[in-house]
């Protein structure tokens, strides 16, 4: 059965249809406002999370006492920090091998804190994305094997077969801390702590590699809590893993909810070095939220691995001493600035490639010589955004391209992408259910994607309108206040699998004027002389930006998310309008 249009919108003015509440999903919050006394805006908001009015309370105030799940039930926890302790305890020399990402970075800089903290030191280890590619290579591993007693791989390793074998043969151990899928059999490690490793209940499926990192951490100081000694403030560590979570794309469900909190706030009181300088470098002047960690910290975090040195990231969190830190944040900010330069060029390419072979099959993909494989990954989410499909983008150089891919929800791009490599129709491949890496000879592309293609429509890709727009709810301006944007932050936090709630406001006046050459600053007036100011940015990419400055005496139906907005130290509310249909064609 088709669902009707919200508003009656079958096609905005970006060409999206509008999709609000469903009948059950009205009836669930008008119960869930009449039991708990919460505004029905954020009663509408918990329901499309699937929060069941009884338990509306709980959710808006997760905790890690109620959350945090016990470390043991993964399986290998046990041995690999009883590993971890005997190295540490006897001095041993450690190495940490990690992913050159920021899921990367943070996992390494949490075992070297806490090591630090302890006295203790580790060599740190990220490969360079071009020469030496994603994960432990046997070259590398020999090399530290050769020099260390215990290598810790974090984010990364689980299908590492050779390179592991390599180090154990050559007489280390080694440890493998990651979340990517895993396959039937495992690398003949000491022990893979992996929430999706195949024998798992995938019940921690969601936890991003800091996390398990973290958990790892709890056992060890558990462990050192038996024998009367104190392990290091792991909770003062929270803000590492929330930047990991965020960054990594992670759902922002059960406990990654609290430890991103939790983690919001650590990162507010400025103590760790690194992140205080790259806040500085970013040009953040207010407390940090997903939307810093995703979009401010995490690209420049990511741009030495991406474009640059692939450990400046990790040094930089690692950091602690403050005019290192100042150098390596303004190094990682250029060359994040170097990035965004390659990637609209490479966005621009990929954009129009794709388009000219459709927007309508389960998978997007472009792929072509000499395309920056640090900026791949980036383009497919652009890609995927557009499209509302997963997306591949892949550069080839000597016949052999590095490819990355972003998923869209409900659809597990990372287990097609490694069925494939089991198929052999790819050099090798894996990942998550919403990105995934993967190298291919260029002979075996077409059959590569569409045999991926084939994949991913078995799980419904393609199915969902790319012009779907879904809305929580229906708002006046005047009940876009303070208080209720404030009520409705205690949903978040809002990321990944848990987007931020977006709200329609039905037959406005508007008053927009530009600034700069794509934004607009709104003025949003209803007929009862309610107000509210409001952004659109990147406006002229559409006919929105056309739409609305030119709009006189014209009507519109607003989409859009409500942020707080703070300027010489006033904060107001205002809508970032995403999307406006005008009312008479409705």
């Amino acid at each position: 059965m088709t669902v009707r249009a919200f508003l009656n919108v079958e096609a905005s003015l970006t060409g999206r249809r509008w999709i609000g509440p469903s009948d059950e999903e009205d009836r669930l919050a008008e119960a869930m406002a009449q039991q708990t006394r919460l505004p029905m805006a954020l009663c509408y908001t918990l329901v499309k999370r699937g929060v069941a009015p009884a338990e509306a309370v709980t959710y808006l105030s997760p905790t890690l006492r109620d959350l945090l799940p016990d470390p043991l039930t993964l399986y290998d926890m046990g041995k690999a920090a009883s590993r971890f302790l005997v190295a540490f305890k006897a001095r041993q020399r450690i190495a940490v091998f990690a992913d050159y990402d920021v899921d990367g970075a943070t996992s390494a800089a949490l075992i070297i804190l806490w090591l630090r903290a302890m006295g203790h030191d580790a060599t740190l280890y990220i490969p360079d994305r071009i020469d030496e590619g994603y994960g432990p290579n046997v070259p590398a591993m020999l090399v530290l094997a050769g020099t260390h007693d215990l290598i810790i791989c974090v984010d990364c390793g689980t299908l590492s077969h050779e390179p592991v074998a390599a180090a154990v043969s050559a007489g280390s151990d080694v440890v493998v801390l990651d979340h990517h899928l895993g396959a039937d059999k495992l690398p003949p490690a000491l022990a893979i702590v992996n929430p999706n490793r195949k024998d798992e209940d995938g019940a921690l499926g969601h936890l991003c590699a800091a996390s398990v990192v973290f958990l790892m951490l709890v056992e060890v100081n558990r462990q050192l809590r038996d024998e009367g000694v104190s392990g290091p403030d792991l909770m003062a560590m929270l803000d590492l893993v929330a930047l990991a979570t965020v960054a990594d794309v992670a759902p922002l469900i059960g406990v990654n909810r609290a430890l991103v909190r939790q983690g919001l706030k650590v990162m507010a009181r400025r103590e760790r070095i690194g992140l205080r300088v790259l806040a500085d470098v970013s040009r953040l002047d207010t407390a940090p939220t997903c939307h810093s960690l995703g979009f401010l910290f995490g690209p420049r975090v990511n741009a030495g691995g991406r474009i640059g040195q692939a450990d400046l990231g990790a040094r930089l969190l690692c950091c602690n001493d403050e005019h290192e830190a100042e150098a390596l944040a303004q190094r990682l900010d250029d060359l994040n600035t170097e990035r965004r330069d390659i990637e609209a060029r490479v966005c621009e390419e990929a954009l129009a490639q794709a388009e000219a072979r459709g927007f309508d099959a389960p998978l997007v993909w472009a792929a072509a010589q000499g395309w920056h494989p640090g900026v791949v990954g980036i383009v497919a989410g652009r890609l995927k955004e557009v499209t509302n499909r997963p997306a591949i983008v892949i550069g080839f150089e000597d016949g052999i391209g590095k490819g990355s891919g972003r998923s869209v929800s409900g659809i597990d791009l990372g287990a097609s992408i490694h069925r494939l490599a089991e198929e052999g129709l790819l050099i090798k491949g894996g990942g998550h259910r919403m990105a995934a890496g993967l190298t291919v000879a260029e002979d075996a592309l077409e059959a590569a994607m569409a045999r991926l293609s084939e994949l991913l429509a078995r799980q419904g890709a393609g199915t969902g309108g790319a012009a779907d727009l879904k809305l929580d709810g229906l708002l006046m301006p005047s009940a876009a206040d303070l208080a209720l944007v404030k009520k409705l932050e205690e949903a978040g936090p809002f990321g990944a699998s848990s987007p931020a709630p977006r709200f329609a406001f039905a037959d406005m006046a508007v008053i927009a004027r530009r600034i700069g050459e794509k934004h607009l600053r709104l003025t949003i007036r209803d007929g009862t002389g309610g107000r509210l100011e409001g952004v659109a940015f990147s406006a002229f990419d559409t006919a929105l930006g056309p739409a609305l400055l030119e709009g006189g005496h014209t009507r519109f139906h607003l989409s859009g998310r409500l942020e707080l907005n703070t300027w010489n130290g006033k904060t107001k509310v205002q809508l970032r309008v995403e999307d406006a249909a005008r009312t008479k064609d409705v």
